[in-house]
């Protein structure tokens, strides 16, 4: 018989409901850019390029600072996955 005291955990549905989405939005989008950076120094160039466009897809979701450095990087990111391609 389970302690009627006991205070139950908050369900995972109220966690991801009280997440605040632009932040979540925003550090996927700079994890993504990370990873193409990683993937990209890897020479794993498919998955570079699927981190490359999923950035791309989030970035314009984002909010004036976020939006502004993510953009620099996407174009950062491109540049350096065409010239891994092209090498």
């Amino acid at each position: 018989m389970a302690d009627e005291t006991q205070r139950p955990e908050p369900d995972f549905t109220e966690q991801l409901a009280a997440l605040d989405l632009g932040l979540f939005v925003g550090t996927t989008a700079s994890t993504l850019a990370g990873l193409a950076y990683a993937k990209i120094d890897r020479r794993d160039l498919k998955e570079a390029k699927l981190a490359i466009d999923a950035l791309a897809v989030l970035i314009p979701l984002l909010e004036d600072d976020a939006k502004r450095d993510l953009s620099a990087a996407l174009s950062n990111l491109q540049v350096a996955y065409a010239d891994a391609a092209s090498s």
